[in-house]
């Protein structure tokens, strides 16, 4: 079953996209390629069960498998060493990745406390926005009397465009609920 976010774009939000960001073809249109959840786990140092916690965390909250992320270089101020597992990933794309945005625009984001809208400055300069959650406990999926040690994770939607202004008005139109600000 395609998902209604994904049918909603297909449908409409290509056509009123290339009318308002006065493209000639319909493939020049921004479109949402992946989203990356990503958690680090500085606490993993100290206690490896941890990111096997954030895993487990990490799957209920995508709907798909995570993997565990490992240090590149030994830094010997935080005690870490190569090779050490410090977090954890997982990438949606297609089916899934509408289905984790229909979820976290509609249940997840509304669950934030005095939440006034996401802050329109994480983009990066080529078209990708990465938002950052404080609390894992937004997502309906996580138990919260079964969670030890509240953590956030960072949320990274890469799209198509070029550029920030095209990628804010893709997300702005998939319902992505930015602070009452136009860029």
């Amino acid at each position: 079953m395609v998902p209604t976010l994904k049918k909603t774009y297909q449908e409409k939000l290509v056509d009123q996209l290339k009318k308002e960001l006065e493209y000639d073809n319909v493939m020049m249109v921004p479109k949402l390629q992946k989203i990356v959840l990503n958690q680090g786990v500085g606490a993993a140092v100290a206690d490896k069960k941890l990111v096997d916690v954030a895993v487990n965390e990490m799957s209920l909250i995508a709907g798909q498998a995570a993997i565990p992320t490992y240090a590149k270089k030994s830094i010997a101020n935080f005690k870490l060493r190569e090779e050490m597992p410090i977090g954890a990933k997982v990438t949606l794309r297609g089916e899934r990745m509408f289905e984790f945005l229909e979820r976290l625009i509609c249940v997840a984001l509304p669950r934030v406390r005095d939440f006034r809208g996401i802050n329109e400055k994480g983009f990066d300069g080529r078209g990708n926005y990465t938002l950052g959650v404080k609390e894992q406990i937004i997502f309906p999926e996580i138990n919260i009397d079964k969670v030890n040690r509240i953590t956030g994770l960072d949320i990274t939607f890469v799209t198509s465009a070029t550029n920030d202004k095209d990628a804010y008005a893709l997300l702005k139109a998939l319902g992505l609920p930015f602070k009452n600000k136009d860029k």
